[in-house]
């Protein structure tokens, strides 16, 4: 083996894989760096879990509001965007 070739990890080795993981994990720490995950080393590492609401609870939670309350949030939305035109228009 020479020395530009990366060592062979045994992941049957539990203590391999784990040092293996904390590894790459250390290496996510630099700035620009891309490391890549297995499945499994995603799972033991807790990096990829899914708790985000699913489209439909989030369809299902429009429900709650009332039409006034929809009405206010989109005149919001439009008194913000305009104000946010308006001070991009300033700065040119």
């Amino acid at each position: 083996m020479n020395s530009e070739q990366e060592p062979v990890v045994d992941y049957k080795s539990n203590d391999d894989a784990q040092a293996a993981l904390l590894e790459k994990l250390d290496d996510s720490l630099i700035p620009g760096f891309q490391v890549e995950f297995d499945p499994d080393e995603a799972e033991r590492a807790g990096a990829f879990v899914e708790d985000a609401l699913s489209e439909q609870d989030a369809l299902e939670s429009g429900i709650d509001l009332l039409p006034d309350d929809i009405e206010k949030g989109k005149a919001d939305a439009r008194r913000a965007y305009g104000q946010f035109k308006a001070g991009q228009t300033a700065q040119r």
